[in-house]
Order: structure tokens, then sequence, then C-alpha cells
């Protein structure tokens, strides 16, 4: 779809286009309150500003809506082809490595509560790792800052494809 076409579409179409993308309802809103977009440009600015600023439980929807690292969502459409495509990297990984994934995903879960967020595409299942690992020793506030930071380089890759010919 257009960037033209999603400026001009009904409301709740928009916000379903939108939780796909990003599943914290209060964010889909927020960005959709703020159609239209002159350019993609700006689209992508209201989501990373809409990102930093919202209160953290409001971004939790959107983590729970993310399946942990090397694991598919259950469900199909366009969220669950979108993240198969963006962990791609993980879906190759060795037996070693992806039980060392699996178990990263625990560890920063018991340590954190809630699912290892990374912008994934292009990673390798080792890079992955290696991140997820490093990411256990922030503290909580720091680990939030990057968790706001992946998240929107995950929603600003979605927008593109939400909206891109």
């Amino acid at each position: 779809m257009f960037l033209t076409v999603f400026n001009d579409l009904p409301a709740p179409q928009v916000l379903a286009d939108l939780l796909n993308c990003c599943a914290a309802p209060r964010w889909a809103r927020l960005v959709a309150d703020g159609r239209p977009f002159g350019d993609l440009a700006a689209l992508r600015a209201r989501s990373d500003d809409t990102i930093a600023a919202l209160d953290w439980e409001h971004l939790l929807p959107a983590l729970d809506a993310h399946p942990r690292i090397g694991e598919q969502l259950a469900s199909g459409g366009r969220e669950a082809a979108w993240s198969r495509a963006e962990q791609a990297g993980a879906a190759g990984a060795d037996a070693r490595t992806a039980a060392a994934l699996a178990q990263a995903n625990v560890d920063y879960e018991r340590r954190f509560g809630h699912v290892f967020l990374i912008c994934a595409t292009g990673l390798s299942a080792e890079r992955m790792l290696t991140e997820a690992r490093a990411r256990l020793d922030n503290d909580p506030v720091t680990e939030q800052r990057c968790v706001r930071r992946e998240l929107a380089a995950i929603t600003r890759l979605r927008l593109d494809r939400l909206v891109s010919p």
C-alpha cells in the first residue's frame, strides 16, 4: 500500500495495520492520530517519538506479541510472516547455538520479565546470542532504553513494508 492510501484509510483499518507493525494499542492510536503523513520519514519520526514517549506499561503489549528469538509465532498473517523473515538468521542456527539461544531467552525473561527483543534483521544466530548474553548485564533502566531502541528499529522496518509499493 502507498502512504497516500494509508493516509486515507478508515481509522479501524489503519489501527489494524499499525498493530501488525507494533502491537501496542496506545502507540497505534497515537501514530494514527498523526495522519496525514507527508512522507515515510514523517511516519517513522512519529513512530519513534511515540515509542520513546510512552510509559513502559504501554509498550508491554508489543513485547508480548514478539516471539522469542529462535521461535516462530503460531499464528499466520502479516505479523507472523514479518517475524519469520526478521529472524531468518536464527532459523539456520546449529543445534548448539539454538540451545544456547533458548537458554539465553529463559535467562533474559527471568531477569527482566519480558521477551528478549532485538532487531534481528540481517543478524546471525551467533550475533543475537552474543547480544542477549551481553544485555543480561544491563540494569533494568538501561535495558528498557535498549528495548525501546530495538522496538523502534523493528517498527520502522515494518512501517516501511506496510506503506511501500
